[in-house]
């Protein structure tokens, strides 16, 4: 019985959706992807972050397309990724003037892989059906599919509106935040039915519907989901800094995917200033790990430490090889097949650390306050070796590294013997 809740729902099903060579929904793989913060009429830095993004795990690259001068880099920034063996679909974020300047830079339109619409900004009145059907119409001529991204931010106002007063009319009206969600979910709809209507395939087409409030997002995606099976991009909009960015978007996907909906998400961290972009690239990868959905890198395990572990050895060490590791994967995934399967425990001291080490794939078990200076090592759940002395650290490191040889390695006898 209790092993009807120890999974996640099935997933929903979806139409896939071929974006360059990575496909979305239609029961692949979850995908992760990124945006670049970078001035897209700047190819260096653009072709830098986004070789950056690819190669920390990032399976699809999105780039602003907000001017002439971004435009007419788009051409060279995907010559010069594929020049450097960085093959990663990119797709272009339009808003405003996305029709004039895909019909005006064709070789941008052509080396785009995908087009997001925002239904919002599209155009306004009387120009927003002619401008989306002209985005729509240079799709099908490239051959490209879309995501329409409605983010409540910049939200259509004239069916907001519409809504609102037939809320206030009705009945037994709802919460403005009812109507608002009820909005959001229109535009997207709407806005895929007029594409498809235009001779769009639902194969081309992926809906996202973004808001900033947790329990919003859950129920927007969740309702959504009920009324379409067009791909479903996740993402928490504006979903802060460090740590609120973290918890919010992993706490509001994370219920997403639990039932089952989600295509492919992207983790909005806002950096610090200077920082790595990266990082929203490793927390999407971590989440969809630890929740059993995918693996990426191998999983070190560690101890919070206690009273019993006054010593930040094993803190070190843990930190140490995860860093390594991390570093490592993006030559590790070719050098090592299924080196992404790994577990290593990093232990603290004797309560947990031999049991812990033993379910990894190898573990070591640190010494703690007052207990005797030594480390037994565990690999595939059998002690294999104590270590001792001031060189504990770099010696398990070592041995690490020694196990995923031997297991990972290119050698077919080394690997069927490990498995």
């Amino acid at each position: 019985m209790i092993d009807d809740f120890a999974n996640p729902l099935p997933r929903r099903n979806s139409v896939g959706v071929s974006v360059g060579n990575v496909m979305v929904g239609g029961g692949a793989p979850i995908v992760v992807q990124s945006m670049t913060n970078t001035d897209t009429a700047d190819a260096d830095s653009t072709v830098a972050q986004v070789a950056a993004l690819a190669r920390a795990g990032s399976e699809v690259v999105r780039i602003t397309v907000d001017r002439a001068e971004a435009a007419a880099q788009v051409p060279r920034i995907k010559e010069r990724l594929e020049r450097i063996g960085v093959n990663v679909p990119l797709v272009g974020d339009f808003h405003y003037i996305g029709h004039k300047l895909l019909n005006d830079y064709p070789d941008c339109a052509a080396a785009l892989d995908k087009y997001r619409i925002n239904p919002g900004n599209v155009g306004f009145k009387a120009k927003r059906d002619t401008q989306f059907s002209q985005i729509i119409d240079i799709a099908l001529k490239h051959d490209k599919p879309v995501r329409i991204g409605v983010n409540w931010g910049s939200l259509d106002q004239e069916l907001l509106t519409k809504l609102m007063d037939e809320n206030a009319e009705s009945e037994a009206p709802v919460s403005a935040s009812a109507v608002m969600r009820e909005a959001i979910i229109q535009s997207g709809l709407l806005s895929a039915e007029r594409a498809e209507a235009l001779g769009m395939g639902r194969d081309k087409i992926i809906l996202s519907a973004k808001v900033s409030q947790v329990q919003d997002l859950i129920a927007v995606y969740a309702d959504l989901a009920r009324r379409c099976d067009y791909a479903l991009h996740l993402g928490l909009t504006e979903a802060g800094m460090g740590t609120k960015g973290i918890v919010s978007s992993a706490a509001s996907m994370g219920i997403l995917l639990q039932q089952g909906i989600g295509d492919t998400i992207r983790v909005s961290l806002t950096p610090e200033p200077g920082g790595d972009r990266t990082r929203e690239v490793q927390v999407a990868q971590e989440l969809l790990q630890v929740m059993g959905f995918r693996a990426f890198v191998p999983i070190v395990a560690a101890c919070p430490g206690c009273g019993r572990t006054t010593s930040t050895v094993f803190q070190e060490l843990a930190g140490d090889i995860q860093d390594h590791i991390r570093a490592s994967m993006p030559s590790w995934r070719e050098q090592y097949p299924g080196v992404e399967n790994l577990n290593v425990a990093v232990m603290g001291c004797i309560v947990n650390g031999p049991g812990e080490s033993k379910h990894a794939d190898i573990g070591i078990s640190l010494p703690g306050t007052g207990e005797t200076p030594s480390a037994p090592v565990f690999v595939d759940g059998e002690k294999v070796t104590t270590l001792r002395g001031e060189g504990i650290a770099d010696e398990f490191k070592q041995m690490v590294l020694e196990y995923i040889e031997k297991r990972y390695g290119s050698d077919p006898k080394s690997n069927s013997d490990a498995a």
